[in-house]
C-alpha cells in the first residue's frame, strides 16, 4: 500500500478535530449510500414489472412469428412453413389469421378482433392456464367454437353453457356493395363458445376471440393466406439463431420477431420509464457527492498543520494532494459497496416477504407486492455510475487542493 492511500486510509477512519467535519463525512457516505440503494432498487423493481409482462405476455405470444414486410398477409402460408419447418430448432410452425368482425349475440353487438387458429392451438402455448371458465376447444362432432377474452364475454354477456351462438361478420374483400341488400357485403358465420379466458393483459383479452382457423379463412375470404405465422421451438433450440436461419432463409420480404419484437411497444415504455428514474436517482446521486466535495474541502482546511508536517518530512504536493483525491475515492467506494449490499437485501426481502405492497384490491389484481428481479447489468452499471461520480468528486478534489497549496506556498 503506497504511503497516500496509508495515509487517506487514516483520515477516513481517524476522529476529526471539529465535529461538524465528522457530521458533514457521515451525511455525505450515507448519501451515497443511500443513492446507491436506491438506485438498485428501482432498477430492480422496473425488472420485475419488465419480467410480468413477459411472463404474462408469453403465455400466449409465440416464440417468433413471421409477417409480411409489405401488406397484410403472408401469400402462400404453406410453403413458408414448409420452408421453416425444415430449419433446426424449429419444432412446428402454423399460419394464424386476424382480422377485425363484428360479434352479435342477442342484443349484445361488439367490433373484435378475431383470431383463427388450428384446434390444437392450446398446445403450441399456455393457452389452457388462462381458461377462466369453460375449457380449449374449437371443434367437435357436432360443431365449431369459439374461445372469447374477458372483454366480448363481458359485454356480449355470454357464457360457455348458454345455449345461444354467437354471429359473426366480416365484409367481403372482393365485389362491389349492392345498396339494395347492404347484407349481402358481409360474409357471416356463427358458433358456440366453449371458453373464456383472462390474461389480464387488455391487448388479449378486450376483444380477442379465438376461432377455427378454416372458419376465419371463410369469413375473411382467404384461400393459402395468413396474416402471421406462428413458429414454435425445440426446447434446445438457439432463438437467436434460428431467427438468424429463418431471415436469410425467407429474405427481406418477410420480418421475423420474437417476443420482445412483437410487444416492442410495451416493453419500451417499461424501460422508458426505468431509465427516465435511473437518470433521476443519478442527478440525486451527484447533488450527494456535493456532501464529499464540502467533506474533504473541510478536511483540507482541518489538516494545515499536518500537510505542514509532511512538507517538512520531504513529501512534495502531488503526494500531498493524491492523499485528498484517494479519501474521496474511499469515501465513495465505501458508500458504493454499501449501498449495494443493502439494496440487494431489500430486493431479497420485498422477494422473499413482499413488504412493499401495492394498493388496490388484491383480488383484482395480477400480483398484490411490487416485483423484485435483480439483473447485474444493472448493479455493474449503478457501480459505473458511482465510480464516474467519484472520478469527478476527485477531480474538483484535486483542484481545490492544488489552489490550496499554491496559497500556502504563497504564504510562506
Amino acid at each position: 500500500m503506497s504511503l497516500p492511500l496509508k495515509i487517506a486510509c487514516r483520515y477516513l477512519v481517524s476522529k476529526k478535530g471539529h465535529q461538524a467535519v465528522n457530521i458533514i463525512s457521515i451525511v455525505a457516505l450515507c448519501g451515497v449510500v443511500v443513492s446507491t440503494a436506491a438506485l438498485i432498487c428501482v432498477l430492480s423493481v422496473f425488472n420485475g414489472f419488465r419480467g410480468l409482462i413477459m411472463g404474462k405476455l408469453a403465455k400466449l405470444d409465440p416464440q417468433v412469428a413471421i409477417t409480411a414486410t409489405l401488406g397484410k398477409t403472408v401469400t402462400d402460408a404453406d410453403s413458408i412453413i414448409d420452408a421453416v419447418s425444415a430449419i433446426p430448432g424449429v419444432e412446428r410452425a402454423i399460419p394464424v389469421i386476424e382480422d377485425q368482425a363484428l360479434a352479435i349475440y342477442a342484443q349484445m353487438q361488439m367490433p373484435v378482433l378475431l383470431k383463427g387458429v388450428p384446434d390444437d392451438y392450446n398446445t403450441m402455448n399456455d393457452m389452457d392456464s388462462v381458461i377462466v371458465d369453460g375449457e380449449w376447444k374449437l371443434r367437435d362432432q357436432v360443431s365449431r367454437y369459439a374461445v372469447a377474452g374477458a372483454g366480448p364475454a363481458i359485454r356480449l354477456m355470454v357464457r360457455p353453457d348458454f345455449i345461444g351462438m354467437v354471429r359473426l361478420y366480416a365484409p367481403q374483400r372482393q365485389g362491389r356493395v349492392n345498396l339494395a341488400n347492404p347484407m349481402g357485403a358481409f360474409r357471416q358465420d356463427s358458433l358456440f363458445v366453449s371458453g373464456i379466458f383472462q390474461l389480464q393483459q387488455n391487448s388479449y383479452d378486450a376483444d380477442m376471440i379465438y376461432v377455427p382457423l378454416d372458419m376465419a379463412r371463410q369469413l375473411f375470404d382467404y384461400d393459402t393466406e395468413a396474416t402471421q405465422i406462428e413458429i414454435k421451438l425445440s426446447p434446445d433450440a438457439s432463438e437467436q439463431q434460428v431467427m438468424k436461419d429463418i431471415s436469410r432463409a425467407l429474405g427481406s420480404s418477410y420480418q421475423v420477431k420474437n417476443r420482445l419484437m412483437q410487444q416492442r411497444e410495451a416493453y419500451r415504455l417499461v424501460n422508458i420509464e426505468k431509465w427516465m428514474a435511473f437518470l433521476l436517482l443519478a442527478f440525486i446521486l451527484v447533488i450527494a457527492t456535493f456532501n464529499v466535495i464540502s467533506t474533504l474541502s473541510l478536511l483540507i482546511i482541518e489538516k494545515d498543520e499536518s500537510i505542514a508536517t509532511l512538507r517538512a518530512l520531504g513529501a512534495n504536493n502531488s503526494q500531498i494532494s493524491r492523499i485528498f483525491v484517494l479519501q474521496g475515492w474511499l469515501i465513495t467506494l465505501a458508500g458504493a459497496v454499501t449501498g449495494t449490499i443493502i439494496g440487494l437485501v431489500l430486493c431479497f426481502c420485498q422477494q422473499q416477504f413482499g413488504w412493499l405492497r401495492l394498493s388496490g384490491d388484491p383480488s383484482n389484481m395480477i400480483i398484490s407486492a411490487y416485483p423484485v428481479e435483480v439483473q447485474w447489468v444493472d448493479v455493474l452499471i449503478t457501480l459505473a455510475l458511482v465510480a464516474a461520480v467519484g472520478l469527478l468528486t476527485s477531480m474538483v478534489t484535486a483542484l481545490i487542493m492544488r489552489h490550496r497549496l499554491k496559497s500556502t506556498e504563497t504564504t510562506n
